[in-house]
């Protein structure tokens, strides 16, 4: 079953009267329970393709499904509604509100989804479950600038699942942090994938990507290949060698 489908997908800019194609004609599937990695050149695409098929960016033509639904066609606000409740979001730069505690901020789009009918103290209850899993319960009560980054991503983990989402997309999610966290929040994105939860991520890093099922690499808004690792064992290693010698034959 096919998570996602995007067929034809095209995204162009005008700039002083000229057409900058940044993404032609892409096509692929991600099917549930995937883990996929995008990468390639600074200026490839990468983290325009995310955007553009998870709906935080319009496109210029083609057709992106999210389930069985064309995003494509619909409304901002329909469009909104399917952010907060269908998809998880995860980027580089940890977005959340300074004037929240981290509990209040990975329960807040629980909080705002019209699809949830349970009150604020189950919502909470949920949030915390997320939180032990993710061992950051210690820090439930605490503000966003009393934490470290990893736990911070880890919060924001937290936060993309809050609402149970078909898929979780993820913009250099260990971009900012140092190796040590990195290595601890892709351990958690992988446990997650483990249990069945689908993710697209954007990474410049051998070492995240090989912890994927899939990475398809793009140059110039293309897809240029795709390299299938299966699912992610101990042999971190050996897939990452493999990754690497791929990556050098698509031109890394």
């Amino acid at each position: 079953m096919n998570i996602l489908e995007v067929r034809n997908l095209c995204k162009s800019y005008n700039v002083n009267g000229c057409q900058n194609n940044i993404l032609e004609n892409v096509n692929f599937n991600i099917s549930k329970g995937e883990m996929v990695a995008i990468m390639g050149p600074s200026g490839s695409g990468k983290s325009t393709l995310l955007y553009s098929v998870s709906g935080l960016d319009s496109v210029t033509s083609g057709e992106v499904k999210i389930g069985n639904k064309n995003i494509v066609k619909m409304k901002e606000k329909e469009l909104a509604n399917l952010r907060l409740d269908d998809i998880g979001f995860i980027f580089q730069q940890m977005y959340m509100l300074k004037n929240l505690t981290i509990t209040d901020n990975i329960i807040l789009p629980a909080v705002q989804s019209k699809k949830n009918n349970e009150n604020r103290n189950e919502i909470l209850q949920r949030g915390h479950a997320l939180m032990r899993k993710l061992g950051i319960m210690e820090i439930a009560d605490n503000d966003i600038n009393e934490v470290s980054g990893g736990q911070l991503q880890r919060a924001c983990i937290c936060r993309s699942m809050i609402n149970n989402p078909k898929i979780i997309f993820a913009d250099e999610p260990t971009g900012a942090l140092n190796r040590t966290s990195s290595d601890e929040v892709m351990e958690e994105l992988t446990k997650l994938n483990d249990n069945g939860t689908t993710i697209m991520l954007v990474t410049h890093d051998v070492k995240v990507a090989a912890k994927c099922t899939r990475v398809m690499y793009i140059v110039d808004g293309n897809i240029k290949g795709e390299h299938n690792l299966g699912k992610y064992k101990i042999d971190s290693q050996k897939r990452e060698r493999a990754l690497n010698n791929w990556l050098m034959e698509m031109g890394w």
